[in-house]
C-alpha cells in the first residue's frame, strides 16, 4: 500500500483542487484522505455520503465534584490557565494539564474524556474518503489526523486498494507532521512568490528531517517566470525533482463554482494535472 500526502506551505496555494482532481483520475483505485481537520474542505469537491462517523476524543478535561469540593481555592491558585473560577472548571479553558487533580486534598477534581471531533468513512463519486472535523477550540489535531489516517489504511486494506491521496494541512506544524509520517511520498505544491520558495524550503526541510522522498508542484507558475525559476533552482539545489508546472487559467475558477474538479472542467490546466498524473503514477 502506497501513502501520497499533497502538502503546501500556506493555505490557498491550490492543494486541495489538485488532490480533488488526482482522486478523478485515480478512477476508483485509490482511497481519499482529508487531514486538513482545522479546516476540512475536500468535501466540497468531492460532495462524500457518509457511511460511518466515529467519536473522536482529545485530551481530557478537569471536572469538580461539588459534593466533594470543600472550596479550599487550592486548584484554583495552582491553574495557570485561569480555568477555575468560582470553584468550577472554564472548559474552553482547559488544558487538561491536570495539576487541579494533583493538588487537590479531597480528591474532588476528575479528569474526563470530552468529546472533541467526529471522523467520518465516506463514499463519493470516485471511491471511498475518510474525513473529520475538529469541534472549534479544541486541542489535539494531530491525534485526530492519525486516527484518520489509520481509518484510511484500514480502509483501503478492506477494499482492497493500494494508494492513499492524503490531502494534508498548510505550513509545517503538528497536524502536517502527522500526515506526513511514514508516507510514500511527499508532493508540494508552491507558488511562484518570495513567501512561496520560503515556504517550500521550510517543507523541504521537514520531509527531509523524516527521510520522506518529495517532488514539487509550481502552480500558477506563469504568473511569475523569475520566481518560478528560482524556485526550480532551489529543487535542482535539492536533488528534488518538479513532476508539475500548471498555468494559471480561470478554469480553475469555474470548477469550484461548479463543485467539481478541473480535470471535469477540463482545459490547460486539467491537461497539465492528467500529465503530472502519469509522472506521480511512475513514483508510486
Amino acid at each position: 500500500m502506497k501513502q501520497v500526502a499533497i502538502v503546501s506551505g500556506k493555505g490557498g496555494t491550490g492543494k486541495t483542487s489538485i488532490i480533488a482532481s488526482l482522486a478523478a483520475l485515480a478512477q476508483g483505485k485509490a482511497v481519499f484522505a482529508d487531514c486538513d481537520v482545522d479546516a476540512p474542505d475536500l468535501h466540497l469537491l468531492l460532495q462524500p455520503k457518509i457511511l460511518e462517523r466515529r467519536e473522536f476524543y482529545g485530551i481530557k478535561r478537569a471536572f469538580i465534584d461539588e459534593e466533594k469540593c470543600i472550596q479550599c481555592g487550592i486548584c484554583q491558585d495552582a491553574c495557570r490557565f485561569d480555568a477555575i473560577r468560582d470553584f468550577q472548571v472554564e472548559t474552553s479553558l482547559c488544558e487538561g494539564c491536570g495539576v487541579c487533580h494533583l493538588v487537590c486534598p479531597e480528591g474532588a477534581v476528575e479528569m474526563r474524556d470530552v468529546q472533541a471531533g467526529e471522523a467520518y468513512i465516506s463514499q463519493t463519486r470516485f471511491g471511498p474518503m475518510v474525513h473529520a472535523e475538529l469541534y472549534p477550540g479544541e486541542e489535539a489535531s494531530g491525534m485526530l489526523v492519525a486516527m484518520v489516517r489509520e481509518m484510511a489504511r484500514d480502509l483501503a486494506a478492506e477494499k482492497k486498494l493500494n494508494l492513499i491521496l492524503i490531502d494534508a494541512s498548510p505550513g509545517i506544524g503538528c497536524p502536517v507532521i502527522a500526515s506526513l509520517t511514514g508516507v510514500d511520498l511527499a508532493l508540494v505544491v508552491a507558488e511562484p512568490t518570495v513567501t512561496g520558495e520560503h515556504d517550500l524550503l521550510r517543507l523541504l526541510d521537514v520531509a527531509g528531517h523524516f527521510g520522506i522522498r518529495t517532488t514539487v508542484c509550481i502552480n500558477k507558475y506563469d504568473l511569475n517566470i523569475k520566481a518560478a525559476e528560482q524556485i526550480e533552482e532551489l529543487c535542482r539545489s535539492r536533488g528534488v525533482e518538479i513532476i508539475g508546472r500548471l498555468p494559471y487559467h480561470t478554469s480553475v475558477i469555474d470548477a469550484m463554482v461548479r463543485a467539481q474538479t478541473v480535470v471535469e472542467i477540463g482545459g490547460p490546466v486539467a491537461e497539465a494535472i492528467e500529465e503530472m498524473w502519469k509522472d506521480l503514477e511512475g513514483y508510486i
